[in-house]
């Protein structure tokens, strides 16, 4: 017996015109504000060409210089050091170096763009059970939305290019970013807001002077987890135009040229490892000064 047929719903015709309501709405939506919601995003453009540039276009020496100067400056650790020199140089012996760094500036543009968005919503949440409880839910439906479907608005808004697919990341990566950051404000001691409160210190004051820098550890694990969703992100946006290391795994599936998908997939991976483990290094060592503060 069939008992989804005894269930009421809507007949197959009234759902089709539904969807094609909602279809045509958008498409009319699209012809009167798309030149402009595209205008709005022309900063971002200039930013990601500018991160682009500065990565492709210096020298590759200089760059393995500053990678590994802010690897030794973060994690203070040899390990992850070594890891982050050879890393790159494996990925410019085999001919990935370009890719790489346009993937690099796409994930430094998307991490810029997630804290400064993500980090106020996040502080507004800590501030407010009322708005965490209305934010709460949009991100749920961030996190599990399947990550093609972000594609699907973005290109009916700006068409194919870089920023849709920076869009559609920033959307992916976002939530942990913001939830991490009510948490790591919410977990702060409550003796230690009191004295400050006790010392006359105002809300900003105590918002930058105590929550922010306690908090620092939290939010660093929510960094961390933006870089790592902005990066599962890339193949997939690769698919409507984001250049970098996405678009020859996007070849290789297409033509089923094993190698090259494998080795540009490995040098995702090889990317993601460096930001992780300097990141994570980075986020210990500021929660090994806050025991010893409070120690």
């Amino acid at each position: 017996m069939d008992w989804f047929s005894e269930f009421p719903h809507m007949n197959d015709e009234s759902l089709r015109q539904f969807k094609l309501s909602i279809d045509n709405a958008f498409r009319t939506f699209t012809r009167n504000y798309g030149d402009f919601i595209e205008g709005l995003f022309a900063p971002l453009s200039k930013f990601l060409i500018w991160a682009e540039r500065l990565m492709t276009q210096t020298p590759w020496p200089i760059v393995l210089v500053v990678i590994v100067a802010i690897a030794w400056l973060a994690s203070r650790n040899l390990r992850v050091v070594a890891g982050t020199m050879v890393t790159p140089l494996l990925i410019g012996y085999f001919d990935m170096w370009l890719d790489a760094m346009r993937t690099i500036s796409m994930i430094f543009v998307c991490t810029v763009i997630s804290i400064v968005v993500g980090l106020p919503i996040g502080i507004a949440m800590s501030r407010s059970d009322r708005l965490q409880r209305i934010v709460s839910p949009v991100l749920d439906v961030m996190q599990t939305m399947p990550s093609f479907v972000y594609l699907i608005p973005v290109v009916m808004l700006l068409g194919i290019g870089r920023i849709p697919g920076l869009i559609a990341v920033v959307i992916y990566a976002l939530p942990p970013m913001i939830r991490l950051t009510d948490l790591g404000i919410r977990l702060v001691d409550r003796d230690v807001l009191e004295a400050a409160d006790a010392f006359g210190c105002s809300k900003w004051q105590k918002l930058r002077n105590v929550e922010l820098p306690l908090a620092l550890p939290t939010i660093m694990a929510g960094i961390n987890q933006t870089i790592m969703m902005a990066l599962a992100m890339v193949v997939i946006a690769s698919m409507i135009g984001v250049q970098g290391l996405g678009q020859p795994v996007l070849k290789a599936i297409a033509n089923q040229y094993f190698t090259l998908g494998i080795f540009n997939g490995l040098a995702i991976v090889g990317i993601a490892i460096i930001f992780d483990r300097v990141s994570q290094a980075y986020g210990e060592r500021l929660q090994k000064h806050r025991e010893i503060v409070h120690g």
